[in-house]
């Protein structure tokens, strides 16, 4: 695991003067992780029901959190939308370059693919996939799930094991990533960041910023400043911050995922460096603007991911 570069700087300034280098903060104990029993009949987070004849040996995942459950678990998609994720070097690497992709827009999968993938199961995201289910059902049960913070992607974790009876492998993820959030506030603290504002927003013909309605704009808000409420309204217009609101909140830290299609698209920074309004955003001025990979920040909402998201956005913002 990389320690930030916070420490490693005390590190060397220590060993400089002679000096003992100081010890990591320490964190609070987490509560242990409990082994979930086997059932094939389970209800999720969100109350939804799901109930199969067998243990799931071949599941097609529509949402990354669904791949990220999977990987957590020791088990390979038997076909994905999410392919980027999945051969990450940190999820199944050249393993999950293997894993078929079901081709199709975001909600609007190509059915045929999923049904040729002859899955047990089948795993949307709510208020997306809704549409698909006429279809879907008519040769595998489909599950949506939906993710509004961390805690629940620790209780579809648990319900995926039951599913596949894998207790043993959820124990060990789950403690894994809450001993994670425990020593990463411990040291958000050490480094201040608590007390410094912090921005994650995305770009692609526009930009939007992740509130603290969303997931992931929830989740970096246990661990900096996040004075980044949801405006109201519908999606676009809740996340719609421009570059003078952003200014006005004045941000010390902006985590930038940009949506680039083709070679010639520019990220959020290309675009805007030009401009005198973003300039003078605190974060552009002190270069703590930091490009990060959409296909994890965007689409990992699972343990896995919110855990390799919080080394890098604690290592970026303390460095």
């Amino acid at each position: 695991m990389r320690r930030c570069a916070f420490f490693l700087v005390a590190l060397v300034v220590a060993a400089g003067c002679g000096q003992q280098p100081p010890p990591e903060p320490q964190a609070a104990p987490s509560a242990a992780a409990g082994a979930v029993s086997p059932a094939l009949s389970i209800t999720d987070p969100h109350g939804r029901a799901v109930k199969l004849g067998g243990k799931p040996e071949r599941v097609v995942c529509l949402t990354g959190l669904c791949d990220d459950m999977l990987v957590e678990l020791g088990l390979t998609p038997a076909a994905t939308t999410t392919p980027k994720l999945l051969s990450r070097s940190d999820y199944l690497g050249a393993e999950g370059a293997k894993v078929p992709v079901i081709p199709g827009g975001f909600g609007g999968e190509d059915v045929a693919k999923i049904a040729e993938a002859r899955p047990d199961l089948v795993i949307g995201l709510a208020g997306v996939h809704d549409q698909l289910r006429a279809a879907v059902e008519k040769f595998a049960p489909l599950w949506l799930v939906e993710v509004k913070n961390y805690e629940d992607s620790i209780g579809y974790l648990r319900a995926m094991a039951q599913l596949t009876g894998r207790g043993a492998q959820q124990a060990v993820a789950e403690q894994t990533f809450r001993d994670k959030l425990a020593k990463g506030r411990a040291r958000a603290a050490a480094a201040g960041l608590k007390d410094k504002p912090a921005l994650a927003m995305y770009g692609g013909t526009a930009i939007g910023v992740n509130t603290t309605d969303d997931v992931l704009g929830d989740f970096l808000s246990g661990f900096f400043a996040y004075p980044w409420p949801s405006k109201g309204g519908g999606f676009e217009t809740a996340q719609a911050y421009s570059i003078e609101e952003i200014l006005a909140k004045a941000p010390q830290i902006i985590f930038i995922q940009s949506f680039t299609f083709g070679p010639d698209a520019k990220t959020v920074t290309d675009t805007y460096k030009d401009n005198p309004v973003w300039k003078q955003v605190p974060a552009v001025a002190t270069g703590k603007v930091f490009e990060v990979r959409p296909e994890l920040w965007a689409s990992g909402r699972g343990t896995r991911a919110f855990g390799i998201i919080l080394d890098e956005a604690l290592a970026k913002a303390a460095g």
